[in-house]
């Protein structure tokens, strides 16, 4: 009897070991295709990105200049900044790139070359300052929901770093905008658990409900305004270039996985087996919510990564790159990988442009405006470099040329 009932008990205490295996089974399982997923180049993508070339390290160059008391710099100077600033050439090169915008100058002789701005980009300058103070706000929301997608809402200060040009931020962003807005932001220190060692992070104080809507659920309360964000069943949207065609099988499963519940990025759902379609849906509704957070929509991949190895997702957010190209589009242009989300865009133009990419469109257009004494000097420039390549023959023919003079002038005489 009593050899009975240690039976009974080890039998109890097994089926109570197995209830989290059973609930863990019952959640949706993997059932993506293991199929190559082929890239196929967006031309039109290309081009939005090709556009902006050269774009952030001139935008910091101009800041850099315009923090000096003088308003110019030294050109040797500049080079020192040049991996600070991320100039692709030298600072001579790149200032004679762009005489639009920047103009080298000797104050005196043998005195050092200074670079100073064109009064066309001081004045473009000064129109931007309004723009960028009515954007503040908004600004401010970006960066409050960027920390909410985190569960500790707060983030080590290198990513905000890589991320400030994508979201708008100024590039002192904690003296001249944090400062501000004590209410929502703090710089705390933050301790790596792997290696022990501290970092500063950004804290946002609190926890702001009204901002803890994704931009699908604002979407599908607009045309709704009865549903939840979660277990809404949101599609998201897709677009292909021409010339890309799923598989069959990637196609029906892409459409299973449509129909899931969509749960919001601002919720915690890493209770979900992170193998899941399910987990992936909500990898996807982060991914979707960072890049729509961005003011252009795109940033160079390696910052998503970054973004999301400390969020704790690991390799998923590459793989949910990789599984829907419709959603996300990777470029490779300008010798890195940006990742473009795909709806945001028609063609190479934002569908809806934030005022501070309308400042940088403008800033692009004066980079390849050029000036017309710039056109001059590359033109004179061109024909010396020409005339140049054949000395000897234009001595000759200038020797022959006056042998012709010479014998016009003796007939004359003559005659």
């Amino acid at each position: 009897m009593l050899h009975l009932k240690k039976m009974a008990v080890l039998v109890a205490a097994a089926a109570a070991a197995l209830r989290p295996l059973r609930a863990n089974l019952r959640q949706p399982c993997r059932t993506f295709i293991n199929a190559r997923v082929k890239w196929v180049r967006d031309p039109y993508l290309d081009q939005a990105i090709l556009k902006e070339k050269h774009l952030k390290p001139l935008i910091y160059l101009k800041n850099q200049i315009l923090l000096s008391p003088y308003k110019r710099l030294p050109l040797s100077s500049v080079a020192l900044l040049k991996t600070h600033l991320g100039l692709p050439m030298t600072a001579l090169e790149f200032s004679q790139k762009y005489p639009s915008i920047f103009r080298v100058f000797q104050p005196g002789p043998g005195l050092p070359l200074q670079l100073a701005l064109t009064p066309l980009v001081l004045t473009l300058h000064k129109e931007e300052l309004p723009v960028r103070s009515s954007c503040r706000k908004d600004i401010v929301d970006r960066l409050a929901k960027v920390l909410m997608l985190t569960r500790s809402m707060k983030l080590p200060l290198n990513i905000i770093d890589e991320l400030k040009w994508d979201l708008g931020l100024p590039h002192d962003y904690v003296t001249s905008l944090l400062c501000d807005y004590p209410d929502y932001f703090d710089v705390c220190n933050m301790k790596d658990q792997s290696t022990g060692k501290e970092f500063l992070c950004l804290e946002l104080v609190s926890w702001k409900d009204e901002l803890a809507v994704s931009e699908l659920v604002r979407r599908e309360r607009e045309s709704d305004d009865s549903r939840e964000g979660r277990g809404v069943h949101i599609r998201y949207s897709m677009k292909f270039p021409k010339g890309f065609a799923l598989q069959k099988r990637i196609s029906d499963w892409v459409e299973k996985w449509q129909g899931l519940p969509y749960i919001s990025p601002y919720e915690d759902a890493f209770h979900l087996a992170p193998s899941s379609d399910q987990a992936e849906k909500y990898t996807v509704a982060v991914l979707h919510e960072l890049l729509w957070l961005l003011v252009s929509k795109k940033t160079e991949k390696r910052n998503l990564i970054s973004m999301g190895e400390f969020l704790g997702f690991g390799t998923r957010f590459g793989k949910a790159l990789v599984h829907h190209p419709g959603i996300f589009y990777t470029s490779n242009k300008l010798r890195t990988q940006t990742v473009v989300l795909r709806e945001a865009y028609r063609k190479d133009f934002l569908v809806e442009k934030h005022p501070l990419e309308g400042m940088r469109h403008r800033y692009i257009h004066l980079m390849n405006k050029w000036p017309k004494q710039a056109r001059m000097d590359s033109s004179n420039s061109h024909v010396r470099k020409n005339r140049s390549r054949f000395p000897v023959r234009r001595r000759s023919q200038e020797r022959e040329s006056g042998h012709r003079s010479h014998r016009r002038g003796k007939a004359y005489t003559e005659q």
